[in-house]
């Protein structure tokens, strides 16, 4: 693939700092245009997938009623993930250059296991390695649930490159980098190779951003509101210097955007990057004038009044929270709910196809 690269702050970061920019969706057109920015992976989820099919239904409606004819016995949401594997597939054929250029550090296009399978570990990681399969370059997501921890290490273990998920604070972030290197570790005593495996752990900033104005609201606290723009950022920079004050292999990355902060306060270090394609775009055509701040702390007065709330003080501190706590916080089950209903809006976009209304 010829790539023709767009001048911008996006790949002035790229090329000049080891932060790397993955775009947030799986869609080839927006994720080609991506590349030109920089950008040298992609992240999808179940909500992007449906995105993604629902805005290119001229492509994928008639794809469907193929595969309804092609799998009689199919479910609706058998035919949905069939569609997913396929976008996925086509999306990560154009990153296998970099894949390869990269030694699979990046390039990779990722995949999430199907939320309902959230519950099963086993069942978790059983669908990452069967994803894993469909492309070289495929990473898989993974939720950093109680459950989701133990799939973790155990697909790491099978050789899957996994880019945790449904992940919104420092202990869940700790926790699943912990069980990735456990993985490595066990791969490498089984005298496996490692060297080309590029696992992620995200930090969904924004919806932590989201929960904790949610949080403030409830509570009727009195405070700046603009401080609350900084709890993603914040929990991003501890995360970062946790995983390498920990030596952890896995790289932090951040996703989930809500303001260009999500970007801007992370370049320098070396982690991923991951903004929807509309606000690549934004910081594009900005004239930014890129500066590592990384190192730079949060103001101190945004950091007391983060403080104050404790339902950051538990995103935040490394011990804030235990595994068995990740599943009933806020944010998880508000992301992990958002997910099951996109996987439902999928199944009825099938059913819309093979059963249409009279």
């Amino acid at each position: 693939m010829s790539i023709e690269y767009t001048p911008g702050p996006l790949l002035t970061a790229s090329r000049t700092t080891p932060t790397a920019l993955w775009n947030d969706s799986a869609d080839p057109d927006e994720l080609r245009q991506s590349i030109s920015f920089g950008g040298v992976g992609a992240t999808c989820n179940p909500a992007i997938a449906y995105t993604c099919i629902n805005q290119r239904k001229d492509i994928w409606l008639p794809r469907i009623a193929e595969l309804a004819e092609e799998m009689p016995a199919a479910t609706e949401s058998e035919i949905g993930w069939q569609v997913v594997r396929e976008l996925s597939i086509r999306a990560a054929g154009l990153l296998e250059p970099i894949f390869d250029e990269q030694h699979g550090r990046n390039g990779r296009l990722s995949i999430q296991t199907d939320p309902r399978l959230a519950r099963d570990s086993g069942a978790l990681a059983d669908q990452a390695e069967e994803f894993s399969k469909l492309a070289k370059n495929i990473i898989v997501k993974i939720p950093a649930t109680s459950t989701g921890i133990e799939a973790i290490e155990e697909a790491t273990y099978r050789g899957v490159s996994v880019n945790v998920t449904v992940s919104f604070s420092v202990p869940q972030a700790i926790t699943a980098g912990e069980a990735i290197e456990r993985g490595l570790k066990r791969r490498e005593a089984a005298g496996e190779d490692v060297s080309t495996m590029g696992p992620v752990v995200t930090l969904m900033g924004g919806r932590l951003d989201d929960w904790i104005k949610i949080v403030a609201r409830r509570d009727n606290l009195f405070l700046d509101p603009g401080h609350l723009e900084w709890a993603g950022v914040a929990a991003l920079k501890r995360a970062y210097r946790e995983f390498q004050n920990r030596g952890l292999r896995a790289r932090v990355l951040s996703a989930a955007f809500r303001n260009v902060m999500h970007w801007s306060e992370l370049v320098g270090g070396d982690l991923v990057v991951s903004p929807p394609f509309a606000w690549q775009k934004l910081i594009n055509n900005s004239g930014y004038t890129v500066e590592p701040r990384i190192d730079v702390p949060v103001a101190s007065e945004i950091m007391e009044t983060l403080r104050s709330i404790p339902e950051f003080v538990r995103a935040y501190e490394p011990d804030g929270m235990t595994p068995a706590e990740f599943d009933s916080f806020g944010a998880t089950r508000r992301t992990l709910r958002g997910f099951l209903a996109a996987d439902a809006d999928l199944d009825a976009l099938v059913r819309d196809v093979i059963m249409p209304q009279p």
